[in-house]
C-alpha cells in the first residue's frame, strides 16, 4: 500500500486537484492523478466527480450543477493520469450544458453529459428521509467490523476510504445478514474537513454516490462480496443535485433496486442530509454477474 493511502482524504482532495493545461481549440483540457486502488483500476466515483470539477471549471459561477448522465467505458488504470475534455456545448439564459469525456492512453473511460443552472426559484417538495432508522453513532465503523481480517482487500475497506460509511442494518463484505431485502441504506461523511468549496462539496457527493449503490441488488440476492468468481462493474451512472450540502457532515445514502436481468442489476438512491433536505438523487446500472445463477 503507498504511503498517500495512509490519509484517505488528502488522497482523495489530490485526485480531485486539476491542472488547466490551458488548451482552448475545441474543448477545454485538464488532467488530473489517479488514486490508488487495491486491484488496480480507477475508482468510478473518482471519475465522476474529477468530471463534474472540469465541467464546472467552465461555466459561470453563479451557475451550479443539477444533473449529470454518464456511461463508464473502459476500465482505468491507477497507474496512468486522466485527461479530461469539456466540450461546451450551450450557454443559454437559464442552464448551460457540458459534454466531458475523461482519457487514457487516448482511449476514452468515462463519457459524461452534464447540466448547470443558474438559481431559480419554483415549486418546493421532496419524499421525507426515513425516520426510523438507527443513528450514525449507534453504528459500528467499517474498521470495527473487518478490520482484524489479514487481506489486503479488508485492510483497504477498514482503513484507506475517504469516507466513514456505517450500514444498516449491516455491510455485505463478508455475509448478507437477514432477509434478502432490495434495500438497504448508509450513513456516510468525510474522515475530516473539507474546504468549503461548494462545487468541491458536489463533486465529493458523485464520488461517494459510486460506493455502496449496486449492494442492493447484491443484498436482494443474498450475494455477499467475497462470492467465488463474483463479477461486478457500474455501467452507467445518473445524479441530480437538488440542495446544498456538505460531505463532511453526516449524510443518509438510501438505497433499493427495483430490477435485476440479463446479468445487470438497476439500483436508486436518494441523499440526504441528517436534517432530513433531499440533498441529490442517483441511479446507476451495473454488470452484476454470479457463477452459477
Amino acid at each position: 500500500m503507498p504511503p498517500e493511502a495512509n490519509d484517505p482524504l488528502a488522497s482523495m482532495l489530490a485526485a480531485l486537484t486539476l491542472t488547466d493545461t490551458g488548451a482552448r481549440t475545441r474543448e477545454d483540457i485538464f488532467t488530473a492523478p489517479s488514486q490508488w486502488m487495491p486491484h488496480g483500476r480507477v475508482f468510478g466515483g473518482q471519475v465522476l466527480a474529477q468530471t463534474v470539477l472540469a465541467s464546472s471549471k467552465t461555466v459561470d459561477e453563479d451557475r451550479t450543477i443539477h444533473s449529470l448522465h454518464g456511461y463508464f467505458l473502459r476500465p482505468g488504470s491507477v497507474d496512468s493520469p486522466i485527461t479530461i475534455a469539456v466540450d461546451r456545448i450551450h450557454d443559454g439564459r437559464s442552464f448551460s450544458t457540458r459534454r466531458t469525456q475523461a482519457y487514457q492512453h487516448g482511449l476514452p473511460i468515462f463519457s459524461m453529459i452534464a447540466s448547470f443552472q443558474d438559481h431559480d426559484p419554483g415549486l418546493d417538495h421532496q419524499i421525507d428521509m426515513p425516520s426510523d432508522l438507527p443513528q450514525p453513532e449507534d453504528l459500528p465503523t467499517v474498521a470495527a467490523r473487518i478490520g482484524h481480517i489479514e487481506h489486503d482487500i479488508a485492510r483497504f475497506w477498514a482503513t484507506s476510504h475517504a469516507f466513514d460509511m456505517r450500514h444498516v442494518p449491516s455491510p455485505i463484505f463478508l455475509a448478507v445478514e437477514g432477509e434478502p431485502v432490495a434495500h438497504q441504506a448508509v450513513w456516510m461523511r468525510t474522515f475530516g474537513a473539507m474546504p468549503d468549496d461548494p462545487a468541491l462539496h458536489r463533486a465529493a457527493f458523485a464520488y461517494a454516490s459510486d460506493h455502496t449503490l449496486l449492494e442492493s441488488v447484491m443484498r436482494r440476492h443474498g450475494v455477499p462480496w467475497v462470492t467465488p468468481g463474483l463479477k461486478i462493474a457500474s455501467l452507467d451512472h445518473a445524479m441530480w443535485w437538488h440542495r446544498p450540502g456538505r460531505v463532511d457532515e453526516w449524510f443518509l445514502y438510501v438505497q433499493e433496486s427495483p430490477n435485476a436481468i440479463g446479468g445487470r442489476g438497476l439500483a436508486l438512491g436518494r441523499i440526504y442530509s441528517r436534517d432530513g433536505a433531499l440533498i441529490a438523487s442517483t441511479a446507476q446500472e451495473g454488470m452484476i454477474r454470479v457463477p452459477s445463477r
